[in-house]
């Protein structure tokens, strides 16, 4: 008999012994998508406000998997306006709930006329799937792009002047190649056959489907309900009511709805939760560093990875004597190639200090991403990461033909033989061709033999990996240049694994939402928290100073149109 149902005076006193309320049935409804870190300004609070954060659904699932008052779990895909990479973390997180309990994963449609895979490759992780009798299974395989811009810059009188190491390195093709190479289409055909095998493969293994009939069905999709139905790729066919209604029948008719994030918060806050939240005090703590957006030199702004705030934070993390490990959670396509040296550095030093560091990829962890990345203990990737790209590009969008068809008149004024290197008003001297050259070169020779060292490979086996090819998740795997495939959970899992800790025993401060705010503060010193927001000013109280070499500035907002396609193009690490 349960002593929680009988109305005993005073019971509510006793810890466990509380009366049970309505059981409850975990939503997760993904149509808002995720938080994969906090607000990175005002503005983008405003809009995640009903968005919960990928580390709140984690935490959730895993709680209530071995909570005896929570019965299932039903997820509400929607459009799944997910990166593959989220989708598939929270693919995982599902999975691992459905070893213990019941779950649902239903939507009106997994695509209308467009791909449904990324919903898809998420619903198969759950016990049942439904979808809407008017819905379909747009199964339909990858399609990808490759686009060249030269030829209508050319149109423009705009000329691009790029130098690229090696053959993959596509982002100077996009800009400067007039014909699609070899070496491109092969890459990108590898990058859509890969995730289509892996979408294959999983979804067999979790519908319990020959991989051959898989593929035929996805020969013919979009199929309909009822074709997906036959196919065996679906359970059920039903709308929403239909679903809770056999929720209901088949779990129980006595349970609540409540979102998954909304349960972890409430939980949080019991007094179970409050005494285990002193003991968890005195845990050891898992630092977790973001490395986010483009990578760039000085503090970058909201959506960059600054250098300079990155760096800080690391070492506010060395100095930290309750912090044991530490996980590097890396989402970037790129940037700039010294910014990338400075991160691996301190990530390097991090490493000296005795702690492991374990990298994270995201969505991207590519060229500079990947340099960042490669210095640690280990790394994880997602099997559709984009990752590699290790290679350089660099050069200059030459706008003399564009200035004088619109009539403007401009004039160099130069002091110093080099100092119109990168002006965008006239191409590249010979003489300016070869110092270009020889940076590219030096920079891929610095790229490949760190990444060689880093990842303990000779560097005759690196750099056939390498030439600027970009690798999805699964054949990086494959290469050696990540260590395993998995998410976030498992990279905590491998840092604690390396620590001697146990993941399920230790302190994960979680990031403020109000993190943003810290750039209002004036840092004390370059090791001060607030100096990981700073954003630094010139002489003349503007947001920075005139360059000598009359580069235009990259931080001020230029006029729209043909001064933007005249930035020059620093030496860059991107795909």
């Amino acid at each position: 008999m349960d002593l929680r149902a009988l109305p005993i005076p005073g019971l509510r006193s006793i810890p466990g012994l509380a009366p049970r309320g309505p059981r409850a049935v975990l939503e997760l409804d993904l149509g808002h998508g995720l938080r994969t870190g906090p607000p990175r300004h005002p503005l983008e609070a405003l809009r995640a406000r009903h968005a919960p954060s990928l580390r709140a659904v984690g935490d959730g699932l895993r709680r209530a998997a071995a909570d005896d008052d929570v019965l299932g779990l039903l997820v509400h895909v929607g459009t799944c306006p997910l990166p593959l990479s989220v989708a598939d973390e929270v693919g995982a997180m599902i999975a691992d709930f459905s070893q213990d309990k019941p779950s649902i994963a239903w939507t009106a449609t997994f695509g209308e006329l467009t791909s449904g895979l990324n919903g898809y490759r998420l619903a198969v992780n759950a016990r049942e799937i439904w979808v809407q009798p008017s819905g379909a299974l747009g199964l339909t395989g990858v399609h990808l792009g490759i686009t060249l811009l030269r030829g209508g810059l050319e149109k423009l009188g705009i000329d691009p002047e790029f130098g690229q190491r090696h053959e993959y390195k596509s982002a100077a093709d996009q800009l400067a190649a007039t014909e699609v190479s070899q070496a491109n289409r092969e890459m990108v055909q590898r990058m859509a056959d890969a995730i289509v095998d892996d979408t294959v493969a999983r979804v067999a293994s979790r519908r319990s489907l020959d991989a051959a009939d898989v593929r035929a069905a996805m020969a013919r999709a979009p199929l309909s309900a009822a074709d997906a139905l036959e196919a065996g790729l679906v359970d059920r066919v039903g709308y929403r009511d239909e679903v809770y209604a056999h929720a209901r029948r088949t779990w129980t008719p006595a349970w609540e709805p409540t979102y998954v994030h909304r349960w972890a918060q409430a939980q949080q806050g019991s007094a179970s939760s409050r005494l285990g939240a002193l003991h968890q005090r005195h845990r050891p703590t898992v630092a977790v560093v973001d490395v986010t957006g483009p990578i760039v030199l000085g503090a970058g702004s909201g959506s960059q990875a600054g250098a300079d705030r990155i760096g800080a934070r690391l070492r506010e993390v060395g100095r930290d004597d309750e912090v044991k490990a530490v996980v590097l959670r890396v989402d970037s396509p790129g940037g700039s190639y010294v910014a990338s040296d400075a991160i691996r550095r301190e990530v390097l030093r991090l490493r000296e200090s005795g702690r492991p560091v374990v990298a994270t990829m995201g969505t991207a962890a590519a060229s500079g991403g990947y340099f960042v990345a490669m210095p640690c203990d280990e790394i994880v990737a997602q099997p559709t990461t984009l990752t590699g790209s290790i290679g350089v590009l660099a050069g200059k969008m030459v706008v003399a033909r564009l200035l004088d068809r619109v009539g403007i008149v401009t004039e160099a004024i130069d002091a110093g033989p080099r100092a119109g290197f990168l002006a965008p008003g006239r191409p590249f001297t010979d003489d300016e061709w070869q110092v270009l050259d020889a940076w590219l070169d030096e920079v891929y020779a610095d790229f490949t033999t760190k990444a060689a060292a880093d990842r303990g490979l000779d560097l005759a086996v690196l750099e056939p990996l390498a030439r600027g090819r970009v690798w999805v998740g699964v054949d990086a795997h494959e290469r050696g240049l990540v260590d395993h495939l998995g998410g976030t959970r498992l990279a905590l899992e491998r840092a604690c694994g390396l620590a001697g800790l146990d993941p399920d025993d230790v302190r994960l401060p979680s990031p403020s939402s109000l993190e943003w705010l810290q750039r209002l503060r004036p840092a004390e010193s370059s090791e001060s928290p607030a100096a990981r927001g700073r954003r630094g000013g010139g002489a003349d109280g503007s947001r920075g100073g005139a360059r000598a070499t009359g580069r235009l500035r990259r931080h001020r907002r230029a006029p729209r149109g043909a001064v933007d396609a005249a930035r020059p193009h620093l030496p860059r690490l991107m795909p």
